[in-house]
C-alpha cells in the first residue's frame, strides 16, 4: 500500500456501496428513481448505447440542473433493459476513498472484483470528474486502453471542463451539455401543464399553444422566474423556501470560488464575485468593457478575462448589437449581458412578484435563456440599436440568417399591456418593415394577443409567458 493511501479492502466496500446494483434486484435509490427525468434524457441515452462510436461521454453544465440524477436515471434504464447490475460501476469522485488512486486503478479494481473479460462491454460512470488532478488526460488514456467500455463523465466546474475538454479530448470525448429547466420542463414538473397549456394544429405544421387560464400561467411564470430554472427547487420545497442558503451558496460561490477559476488567468476571486453580482442584478443591461472598467475600477483586460470564464462557466451570455439595417456593427464595443438562468437573480438578491421593478429585464432573459437550448439557433440571435434622428430605437431580438444576413424573425419582449394600444413604444419594431423579416413582428406583452396592422406593418402579440413556453415546448420536441 502507498503511503496516504486508503487500504483496498475499504475502497472495495465503499465501491459496493456506490453500486447496491451489484446485488441482483437491486437499483438506483427511490428518491432518485422517482424524479421526473430531464428532456434531455433520452438525446442523453442514446448517446451511452451507441457503443459503436468509442468516445466518453462528457456531461456538462451548471450547478443543481440535474447532472447526477441524469447520470443515476441512465443506471437505471441500463438495469431495466437487461444490464447486468455487475456490469456497470459509478465512482463519485468527491468521496476521499479514492484519494491518491488513479481512474486506471479504479476500473482495474473493479474488474477483477467481478473477474470482468477485456471484451465484455461495461458501462463505468465517473461523477465530478473535476476533483481528479488532469482527468482530461487520464480519462482519454482509458478511452484508448480499455475498448469496450463506455466511459461516462460528469461534472458542475462547466468552464474547467470545457476548456479541458476541447483542449484534450479532440476525437476521444463528445460534450453533451445539460442547462437549466426550461418553462415546459418547469410546469411538467411542477405538474401544471395540462391545467394551464391547450395545444393546437397550426397551418405552418408547427404546434401553437394558449392557456386558458392567463393569469394563472403568469403566476406559474414568475415562480420559474424565481426559481424554476433548479430541478431540486421545483421538487423540494425546503429549498424553495431559502434559495439563499440551498442555491446561492452552491450554485454561484462554488463555481466563482472553487471551481478553478485560475484555469482563466483570475487571481481575485472575490473581485470575480464582486463583478458577477452587478451583472445579475443587472441582467440584460446593455454595457461595454470600457463602461465596466470605468464604474467598478477593474482593468479592461481583467473584464476580458472575467466575461470569459462566467460564459463558459455557463453563467451569463453576451449578445451581440446590430443595426437597423440587421447587419452587425463591427465597431461597436457594446453588447447586452443575460444570465443564463434567471432564476440566479433570486438567488442572489431575493424574489421578485409580478409587480417589481425588474420582471421586465427578468422576463427578457427568460426569452433568451430558452433559446440557448438550441446550439444552432442562438448564434443567429442578436439585438438591434440605431439613432433615428434624436431617438434611440431597439429592439430586443432579431434573428438573422447567417448566409442572407437578413432577418428571420424579431421579437420585443415586453411586461406590460400598455404596447398593445400604443403603438408609439414599438418603434424599433419598424426594423421589419425596413428589412422585410420574413414573419411579422412578435410583440410580447402581460396578458393580451392577437394581430395588430398599422399601414403595411402587422405585429403579432403575445403573452410574454406563452410565448416563453411555446418556444421551449417546440425546442424540446427537436432534442
Amino acid at each position: 500500500m502507498k503511503a496516504f493511501e486508503i487500504p483496498l479492502p475499504e475502497v472495495q466496500k465503499r465501491l459496493a456501496l456506490e453500486n447496491p446494483w451489484w446485488i441482483a434486484g437491486s437499483g438506483v435509490d427511490a428518491e432518485r428513481r422517482a424524479w421526473p427525468r430531464r428532456a434531455y434524457f433520452a438525446p442523453f441515452f442514446r448517446l451511452i448505447k451507441e457503443t459503436s462510436v468509442h468516445r466518453a461521454i462528457v456531461l456538462v453544465g451548471p450547478r443543481r440542473v440535474g447532472k447526477t440524477v441524469m447520470l443515476a436515471q441512465s443506471i437505471q434504464a441500463l438495469l431495466d433493459s437487461g444490464t447486468s447490475g455487475t456490469h456497470i460501476l459509478q465512482l463519485s469522485l468527491d468521496t476521499p476513498f479514492y484519494a491518491g488512486r488513479s481512474l486506471e486503478s479504479l476500473v482495474r479494481t473493479f474488474a477483477e472484483l467481478h473477474r470482468h473479460p477485456v471484451e465484455r462491454q461495461l458501462w463505468i460512470f465517473f461523477d465530478e470528474i473535476q476533483y481528479v488532478k488532469d482527468w482530461e488526460v487520464h480519462l482519454k488514456s482509458l478511452v484508448d486502453s480499455f475498448r469496450s467500455i463506455r466511459f461516462v463523465a460528469s461534472g458542475s466546474a462547466a468552464a474547467a471542463l470545457r476548456m479541458k475538454s476541447k483542449e484534450s479530448g479532440a476525437g476521444r470525448f463528445t460534450d453533451f451539455m445539460l442547462p437549466p429547466l426550461t418553462f415546459a420542463e418547469y410546469l411538467d414538473f411542477a405538474g401544471l401543464t395540462e391545467q394551464l397549456i391547450v395545444e393546437e394544429n397550426s397551418p405552418t405544421g408547427i404546434p401553437a399553444y394558449f392557456s386558458p387560464n392567463q393569469d394563472a400561467l403568469n403566476n406559474a411564470f414568475v415562480d420559474y422566474l424565481n426559481y424554476g430554472g433548479f430541478p431540486e427547487a421545483v421538487m423540494n420545497s425546503v429549498v424553495r423556501e431559502n434559495p439563499a442558503r440551498f442555491l446561492r451558496q452552491d450554485i454561484v460561490e462554488k463555481v466563482l470560488l472553487k471551481d478553478l477559476p485560475s484555469l482563466y488567468g483570475i487571481g481575485d476571486t472575490q473581485e470575480l464575485n464582486r463583478f458577477f453580482n452587478v451583472l445579475a442584478y443587472n441582467t440584460g443591461d446593455e454595457v461595454s468593457p470600457e463602461a465596466l472598467s470605468r464604474h467598478s475600477g477593474i482593468t479592461k483586460q481583467k473584464i476580458a478575462d472575467y466575461l470569459e470564464y462566467l460564459e463558459a462557466a455557463f453563467l451569463i451570455r453576451r449578445v451581440h448589437r446590430i443595426d437597423d439595417n440587421a447587419r452587425r456593427m463591427q465597431r461597436t464595443r457594446t453588447f447586452k449581458i443575460y444570465l443564463t438562468n434567471p432564476s440566479l437573480r433570486a438567488a442572489l438578491f431575493g424574489y421578485v412578484d409580478k409587480h417589481d421593478p425588474a420582471m421586465g429585464a427578468l422576463a427578457e432573459t427568460a426569452i433568451w435563456s430558452q433559446w440557448l437550448h438550441s446550439t444552432s439557433t442562438i448564434q443567429s440571435l442578436h439585438y438591434a440599436r440605431w439613432k433615428q434622428g434624436r431617438s434611440d430605437l431597439e429592439v430586443d431580438l432579431v434573428s438573422v440568417d447567417a448566409r442572407t444576413q437578413a432577418p428571420r424573425f424579431i421579437v420585443e419582449i415586453k411586461w406590460s399591456d400598455r404596447c398593445y394600444n400604443d403603438w408609439g413604444e414599438l418603434r424599433g419594431c419598424e426594423v421589419g418593415r425596413q428589412t422585410q423579416a420574413r414573419q411579422a413582428p412578435l410583440v410580447t406583452t402581460l396578458t393580451a394577443s392577437g394581430i395588430g396592422q398599422d399601414g403595411e406593418l402587422e405585429i403579432d402579440f403575445v403573452p410574454t409567458s406563452l410565448h416563453c413556453y411555446t418556444i421551449s415546448r417546440n425546442l424540446l420536441r427537436m432534442a
